[in-house]
């Protein structure tokens, strides 16, 4: 595959359309792109990887869509590519689904998402499809390989083909299953396996079903069942089952004989006693009324007594509504002559002396009062009259004296401005003369500002590398020694197996290893040997430890590159130069602007001089005509004070002033009413009275009580009465209830026998009721245990019929599945089928890594693959997927987690090239004309780097085009042909060189 164009347009951080001509730069073999972060390096990949499979790699698979938002909100995002893929010249259009404005109306609407594939044929290009799901799927036949194959092959993307380097075996497993497409071998275990255990649950089902309808003709049967795995087997279950059923049938037919007879007689003696329980209730009855009706008799005096009570509570209810009343007009009486005694007393002083408080003399008071109130109201519109204008006087000389002393001010204030404004005229005109052009300025600043962030960013991030570096040592050793320690404690486990196997065993039950039921002499074992906990915890220790060492070594490349991007923008400046550089450029800006803001300030000094001068002249004229006219309007105010004065002061009288005096008159008004009402309240309420004690006086004599303590005594209220009319209801219906008792003729004559016998005629029916129920469960339990039997020999024989086929069928699944599983004796290596292949295609990829690893490393490193399972790999699944590193300085083999950074890129990068190879002709051995490497160049120095960059300058015999991605600044001037991104506030925009 070799791609040729690649124009976007509003996608990811470029706003506009940007083109990439990849042919240009794949003229040069190695070409570089750069950028400062966030520019969008890795957009440009991305869009590549969008418009062949309308997806992205990675995390930001998870956005929405890929539209920018620095773009118009009507310019839709779109990709369009032009590339050559398996020999076919083919141009991709894509568009993802976004919202754009309504043609109509406020708000958005969705666009959904777009694609247009056409081939170059005979010079014209031919539609293929505008399906989106049909595009991907025709480029992945193309070009055959999926997303996640086209990004391990093609798109080597940050940090991410180093992880298959350094990860475990499953891990390993995982990755190489999805780039080879080899799942298919692991169904096929999974199948194989899981087949054999669904035979072998079958033929253990079956095997265990025949026993089981065994054991219940045994428990039914009573009878012990023959062990079946002896002589004949489960065969020797079916004469047995058919004896126990025979001699079962033989028994229930003589006990059903026996119970017939003696149900007989227990249905004999339960009649008699039946009989004789029912005389002796009759006779009880008859006992029980006899006596009650004794004890009713004795009671009827009391009986009399409640008729009486109840009568004198009905004459007594006529006449207690009246005593309440009496004593409700007593009350009102004694309040109404307590208001009349404290009404008098607050209007004593206001009648003449002598004359008495009657009601009409009292009214006569209050009507003198308001007569004189209102008189007086109508002169008080004359006194809020005079008020005002004593306070108008007072505003008035107020506003005169003010108008004076504000016209002298004025008058000053015209003589001094005309002289402020000549000196503001010549500070003017000198301050003009120091302005300049304040763009440089600020330009130079903004420069000089930059470079003062970088050199801080510089200092900063030297400070985190160091720390960084010493973790990340420490990562390396922590992780080494958690490996170290659980291979010892899997090694000392592994030594103590067979006494924790022996510890697992027990009595009468199968051996894990050889299956036997029979442990003579069992293993002991040491008694501090690891257990399987010790061995999980220190494999999670040795995983954590393991992570945190690639965490560290991450840290330490992606700090590398940042700070020789900070190195860069610093332009060599250190950080007190840079920091000096803006004071320098800040002060020449902070120069300009204050001359700026010295011009702005005067002119607008002088233009409020200038109106101060003429509102100054206008305002000397206002005031003088003020002046004149308050004069005029305080002699009038003062004639009429006056003539007010006289009027008021007559009518006031005594009191200060007419509110004064209305107040009090209205006050002694509003007493004398109130005393004239308590008294004709009091009048009434004694006549009230006087005519309830009559009434209630004549209604006791007319039901016949002496007085009204004789009244209360016989009242009762409604729940008494009730309780004296139930308690006499109660004893006249228990009464009528024992006379119905004892004339009852059949408990007469019942009464006239002699009593029965109850406990000799009980004491032979439980006997007789013994005996029967004996006879009859042990004739029940036979009949169903006989028939039980039956049935059960009928299910027993077709479990047996089926058992043997399924356990045949069972043999021969499980040992396919053990075979493919690498746990059969036959299978020596003891590998699983889809590791046995996995470990094949891993031996390809380290051929193909090591001709570029021996280059890159100057000889010293080669990669080796193990067919050991790795440290930490408990099952047989990453068995054979081993990787191992052989330094040739020391001879020794080492783990890939021991390198460094920069030699784990060196690794990582010709282990992801050799699985290129691999791929690449595993795909069917398409050329793949393009490679992206996306950063990890910061971690090398610059005698490795120059070897690596060697290597990639190979990759492009036969027309290859390498594309690095990387802010390394010696690429730079290593590599002439760049496609540099540019980050701006309005979003990116792409140039190329060389």
């Amino acid at each position: 595959m070799r791609l040729h164009t690649l124009e976007l347009q509003a996608f990811g951080p470029f706003a506009g359309t940007e083109t990439v001509d990849f042919d240009r730069l794949g003229d040069g073999g190695v070409f570089l792109i750069h950028g400062p972060t966030g520019a969008g390096k890795t957009s440009v990949l991305d869009a590549v990887c969008f418009a062949l499979y309308g997806r992205v790699p990675g995390a930001r698979e998870a956005a929405r869509s890929p539209r920018s938002n620095h773009a118009p909100p009507d310019r839709r995002p779109e990709v369009r590519l032009e590339a050559t893929i398996g020999g076919r010249r083919l141009h991709i259009t894509r568009s993802p689904p976004w919202e754009r404005p309504k043609k109509r109306g406020s708000g958005t609407t969705e666009e959904k998402a777009r694609v247009t594939v056409t081939e170059l044929v005979e010079g014209q290009w031919r539609g293929l499809t505008s399906r989106p799901d049909e595009a991907g799927q025709l480029v992945s036949d193309i070009l055959g390989l999926s997303l996640p194959q086209f990004c391990q092959i093609v798109l080597l993307p940050q940090g991410e083909f180093a992880r298959f380097l350094r990860s475990g075996s499953q891990e390993r497993r995982e990755s190489l299953e999805r780039i080879f497409n080899t799942g298919v071998f692991t169904r096929v275990e999974e199948w194989l396996a899981e087949r054999a255990r669904a035979l072998g649950r079958e033929a253990n089902e079956a095997e265990n079903s025949a026993i089981r309808v065994a054991d219940l003709i045994a428990e039914v049967g009573r009878a012990a069942r023959p062990d079946h795995e002896g002589t004949g087997g489960l065969h020797a279950l079916g004469p047995w089952a058919a004896e126990v059923a025979s001699v079962t049938a033989a028994t229930a037919r003589d006990a059903e004989r026996v119970s017939d007879t003696l149900a007989t007689e227990r249905d004999r003696a339960r009649a008699a006693l039946d009989e004789a329980r029912a005389l002796a209730e009759q006779q009880q009855r008859h006992a029980d009324a006899a006596r009650r009706h004794a004890e009713l008799t004795e009671a009827a005096a009391a009986r009399r007594a409640l008729d009486t009570e109840l009568a004198d509570a009905d004459r007594a209810a006529r006449v207690v509504p009246l005593l309440r009343t009496e004593e409700y007009r007593r009350a009102r009486l004694d309040k109404a002559d307590q208001d009349a005694t404290e009404r008098l007393h607050l209007v004593e002083g206001l009648l003449p002396d002598g004359e008495e408080a009657t009601a009409d003399r009292l009214r006569a008071a209050e009507r003198e009062r308001r007569d004189e109130i209102a008189r007086l109201e109508q002169l008080r519109g004359d006194a809020d009259r005079l008020a005002e204008l004593t306070t108008g006087v007072t505003e008035l000389d107020t506003r005169a004296r003010t108008a004076g002393e504000e016209l002298e001010r004025v008058r000053l204030r015209t003589t001094e401005l005309p002289e402020q404004r000549s000196g503001l005229v010549a500070e003017l005109e000198e301050a003009r003369s120091r302005t300049g052009a304040r763009e440089a300025v600020a330009e130079a600043l903004d420069t000089a500002r930059k470079r003062a962030e970088a050199a801080a960013e510089r200092t900063r991030l030297d400070r985190e590398l160091t720390e960084a570096r010493k973790n990340s040592v420490e990562a390396v050793d922590a992780a080494q020694a958690a490996t170290d320690t659980l291979l010892d404690i899997r090694t000392r486990r592994i030594d103590g197996m067979a006494g924790e196997l022996a510890a697992s065993l027990a009595e009468g039950g199968p051996c894990p290893v050889c299956g036997s039921t029979q442990h003579p002499n069992p293993a002991a074992g040491d008694a501090e040997r690891p257990s399987h906990d010790d061995e999980e915890r220190a494999r999670i220790a040795a995983d954590t430890a393991r992570d945190r060492r690639t965490e560290a070594e991450n840290l330490v490349t992606s700090l590398v590159e940042r700070h020789a991007a900070a190195e860069a923008a610093a332009a060599g400046m250190t950080e007190e130069e840079a920091r000096a550089e803006v004071d320098s450029r800040q002060e020449a800006l902070d120069r300009v602007d204050a001359a700026d803001a010295e011009v702005a300030g005067l002119v607008e000094r002088l233009a409020e001089v200038d109106s101060q001068l003429e509102l100054a002249r206008s305002r000397e004229g206002e005031l003088s005509r003020e002046l004149a006219e308050l004069e005029e309007r305080r002699a009038a105010s003062e004639r009429e004070v006056t003539r007010l004065t006289e009027t008021i002061d007559a009518a006031r009288g005594s009191d200060p002033d007419l509110a004064a005096r209305i107040t009090r008159l209205a006050g002694e008004a509003d007493l004398l009413a109130a005393a004239v009402q308590a008294v004709e309240q009091r009048e009434t309420a004694a006549e009230e009275a006087r005519d309830a004690e009559r009434e209630a006086r004549r209604s006791e004599w007319e039901a016949g009580f002496a007085d009204a303590a004789a009244v209360w005594a016989a009242d009762r209220d409604d729940e008494q009465r009730a309780e004296l009319h139930e308690r006499a209801r109660a004893h006249d219906d228990e009464m009528a209830a024992v006379r119905a008792v004892l004339t009852d003729p059949e408990l007469t004559a019942a009464a006239e026998r002699p009593a029965p016998d109850l406990d000799g005629l009980s004491a032979v029916f439980e006997a007789a009721e013994r005996r029967a129920e004996h006879a009859l469960s042990w004739r029940d339990r036979l009949t169903q245990r006989a028939s039980r039997l039956t049935a059960l020999r009928s299910e027993l024989d077709e479990a047996l019929a089926s058992s043997g086929p399924a356990r045949e069928r069972h043999t021969v699944a499980e040992g396919l599945a053990r075979l493919a599983a690498g746990t059969s004796a036959d299978n020596r290596q003891n590998v699983r089928l889809s590791a046995y292949v996995l470990a094949a295609k891993l031996e390809r990829v380290v051929a193909a890594a090591n001709d570029r690893l021996a280059t890159m490393s100057g000889g010293r490193y080669e990669l080796r693959h193990t067919v050991d399972k790795a440290a930490g790999d408990r099952s047989r699944s990453g068995g054979g997927l081993g990787l191992r590193v052989l330094d040739a300085w020391t001879g020794q083999e080492r783990d890939p987690a021991t390198l460094s950074g920069g030699e784990t890129f060196v690794a990582s990068l010709a282990l992801a090239l050799g699985l290129g190879d691999v791929a690449s002709a595993e795909a069917g051995g398409a050329d793949m004309d393009t490679l992206f490497i996306d950063e990890g160049f910061g971690t090398l120095d610059a005698d490795t780097l120059e070897e690596v960059l060697d290597v990639l300058d190979k990759l492009r015999d036969g027309g290859r085009a390498v594309g690095v991605v990387s802010h390394v600044g010696d690429l730079r001037a290593r590599i002439t042909t760049r496609l540099t991104v540019r980050k701006t506030a309005a979003g990116s925009h792409l140039e190329q060189t060389g």
